[in-house]
Parts: C-alpha cells; structure tokens; sequence
C-alpha cells in the first residue's frame, strides 16, 4: 500500500487532521514550559487525567467533558500547592498526580466494565478518532494557541526572567495560572494521540530537540512545530503500515529525532 491509498481512508484522514493540531499545540506550548521548567507538569496532568477519564467511564459520561475541567483545577492546585505551601514545584506535580493515578485505580477496581476503555486511553488510539473528536481537537487546539499568540510577550518574559517580568508590570501570577490551565487542555486533548503514559514526551522532545538547532526564540518555535508535525504524522504512516501502537511510535521516532539533533549539534 502506498501513501496516496493511506490518504484515501477516513479515519487516517481524521487522524492526520486532529494529530497535526494538536501536535502543533503541544509543540509551542511545550517551549515555554520547558524553558519554564515546568514540563513535568504534563506528566502530573495526564495522570490527573487518568482519574478523570475513569470517572467519566463510571458515570458513563463522555470521558473528554470531564477530564477538561478536573485537569484544569489539578493545574491550578499545582500551581496553589507550590506557591504557597512552600513545596517545590516537582514535589506539588508528584502529590497531584498520585490522587489521580490512585482515583482512577479505585474506580477501575469498582467497575470492570470499561477497563478496556481504559486501556485505550492509557497508551492512545488516533486511528479509532471520530469526527466530534476530530472537531473538538482543532477548535480546543484553536483556542490554546490564540492564547498564546495574545499573551506572547508575557509568556516569554516570565519564561526567562520572572522577576524583571513581574518589576515590568507584568501580572506574573495570572500569566503562570493560564500556562497551567493551558497545559491542562492541551494534555486531555494529547491523550488521544499518545496516551495518558506518553502525553509528556509529546510536549517536552519537540521543544528540547528545537533548542538544539536554534538559537533565535521564534524560530525554536518554528523547528518544534515541524518536528511534532513530523514525528505525528510518520508514526501515523508507520503505526497502520507495521500494524504498531501509533502513541508509543510517534514517541520514538521524537526521541531519535532529538538524537539527530543531538549529533547534529556535537558535529556543528
């Protein structure tokens, strides 16, 4: 099969369209949270999510409505949790995330019924994608990176100086808030493509392979934008050709992505 009668199925189709999205999102909103340090955040998210999911199985609701705002709320306990209890921003992510994981499992032991749902979530399925997904991820998608655009300046100011950020008149405190309630969207939505086990490699190995070949901020941007497009859409193409899983994939063919880069850099 060749890759104009890959092109030709529906569900590739939605799976390209929804996968390049929201790769572009997690791309641009994942620069800023490495280069803010908090890129483990998606990891505490996704399993946030995790709990959510479950909950959203057990009650019978589509699980994406309730993973959303309970997301948002642990993003935003994160950021609560390590201002103002004096705990390192890590150590906040790490007890965060482990109510998650222990909700879900709790909720998955009390209903049988939908661990095969689950699983599903756990480690991606872009190829099972509907169209209502599809739509969901590209204005969602939409939204997270209007944001970004309207808040550039602010973003990247508190992401390499917070301080002379906050003495500018920036409100670092708002500008912290909606990073985090960003990167709750964005993980809810990426679990679909690469599953709640993977999502924080989708928002860290772009942004960490681009800084290795720019220097110049924008264009950073620019290279993590077309390295998620790319390792998204390869591993896509790969996954339904092998008959692979398509989350676990795209995640390799990122990290020997940032390997090449890795070379690249050494022999530059």
């Amino acid at each position: 099969m060749n890759i104009i009668e890959i092109f030709q199925y529906g569900f590739m189709q939605r799976a390209f369209l929804a996968g390049s999205f929201i790769a572009m999102t997690c791309a641009v909103l994942g620069m800023f949270l490495v280069l803010r340090k908090m890129s483990l955040i998606g990891d505490g998210l996704s399993h946030v999510s995790f709990g959510a999911i479950a909950l959203g199985l057990f009650l019978g609701i589509y699980p994406i409505y309730i993973a959303i705002p309970i997301a948002i709320i642990g993003s935003l306990i994160i950021l609560k949790i390590s201002q103002q209890a004096k705990v390192y921003g890590d150590a906040a992510i790490g007890m965060v995330s482990s109510v998650g994981i222990a909700s879900g499992v709790i909720l998955a032991g009390l209903s049988k019924g939908f661990n095969v749902d689950l699983f599903s979530y756990l480690f991606g399925n872009i190829l099972a994608i509907s169209t209502t997904e599809v739509v969901m991820a590209m204005i969602l998608s939409g939204f997270v990176l209007f944001l970004i655009y309207l808040f550039y300046w602010e973003l990247f100011s508190i992401s390499f100086d917070e301080e002379y950020a906050q003495a500018s008149g920036i409100n670092t405190g708002f500008i912290n808030a909606l990073l985090a309630i960003l990167a709750a969207i964005t993980v809810v939505l990426s679990v679909k493509v690469v599953g709640i086990m993977l999502v924080s490699a989708l928002l860290i190995f772009p942004a960490v392979t681009a800084l290795q070949l720019a220097k110049r901020f924008q264009t950073t941007i620019f290279f993590a934008m077309v390295i998620a497009l790319l390792s998204v859409i390869i591993g896509i193409i790969l996954s339904f050709s092998f008959n692979l899983p398509t989350g676990a994939m795209i995640i390799i063919l990122n990290a020997i992505l940032f390997g090449l880069a890795m070379i690249w850099k050494k022999l530059g």
